[in-house]
């Protein structure tokens, strides 16, 4: 069974990633323009006429700023839950086709199970996901302040994971080009993980089925790949946990494809599948 998972981009700027199965072409986010997924897709030999669906995790621009555009078009379904697609609504001004879900409820999209859970984000209702295929589960843990136990056990049965790791602590707190009140949203415990807590994060979180872990959402003025990667790395190698391997990613360009395996380990059993409220759609423009 094929399963490729691309990051096509993350920073804090735009924010996209690319699931294929068998039976499902998914976008996680639409955080670029419509023309820069299009071209990124591009690269994998895909366009997003073939896409089945996109989730939304919450509705900042770094997350939905081609969604308009590209689902209006096509009429991709946007999976998201209700208080994130108001705000869309108040944000897009278009009829988009629509599937929401409860915050905490599991559905399937084709092959894909999809598990949504709550993150800590200064966001409507911001949420992570763990994609469960027949090849390995995904996780995506972006946008968030602190973990929760939740967080963390929603995510635990992940092989890979999404990881935001944000920014440097000290070099955030002496950049001169952001207020302070800025600094203080992001360092709130409703705005993005540190290095230092993506490591925390990453301890947690890894166990053996843990296969790959990417950074993501790094802020281009206040982090350093090489510091982002070096202070998750040290923590996971410091509990026996070197198998984990540690990729930065990037928001100029595509993530290496990565292609999931079947794990001979047993994944946790999936909860229920919960029926989505039904397609709905945003009202016409004014």
């Amino acid at each position: 069974m094929s399963v490729r998972f691309t990051i096509l981009g993350s920073g804090s700027s735009g924010n996209c990633a690319y699931l294929e199965t068998p039976e499902a072409r998914l976008l996680v986010d639409a955080g670029f323009s419509a023309r820069q997924i299009r071209l990124r897709l591009a690269t994998l030999e895909r366009s997003p006429e073939t896409l089945t669906g996109i989730l939304i995790t919450h509705e900042h621009s770094d997350h939905i700023q081609g969604l308009a555009t590209l689902a209006a078009k096509l009429n991709v379904p946007v999976y998201c839950n209700r208080l994130t697609k108001e705000a869309i609504e108040s944000y897009a001004g278009t009829r988009l086709n629509f599937q929401v879900f409860a915050t905490g409820a599991s559905f399937e999209i084709g092959d894909v199970q999809v598990d949504t859970f709550s993150v800590p984000h200064d966001a409507q209702d911001p949420v992570g996901f763990l994609l469960r295929t027949g090849a390995g589960n995904i996780g995506f843990l972006t946008d968030l302040g602190h973990t929760t136990k939740l967080v963390i056990e929603r995510v635990r049965a992940a092989n890979v994971l999404l990881l935001e790791a944000n920014h440097d602590v000290k070099m955030l707190q002496d950049d001169l080009h952001r207020p302070w009140s800025l600094k203080q949203r992001i360092l709130s415990r409703h705005g993005h993980l540190s290095n230092e807590a993506a490591a925390n994060a990453a301890e947690e979180i890894a166990n053996a089925g843990l296969r790959h872990l990417f950074l993501g959402h790094l802020s281009r003025d206040c982090n350093r790949p090489e510091l982002a990667h070096r202070v998750v790395a040290e923590r996971l190698a410091s509990i026996g946990a070197a198998h984990v391997k540690v990729e930065v990613t990037s928001q100029a360009a595509p993530a290496p494809t990565f292609e999931l395996q079947p794990s001979p380990l047993p994944s946790p059993p999936a909860p229920e599948p919960f029926r989505l409220e039904g397609q709905l759609s945003a009202p016409a423009s004014a």
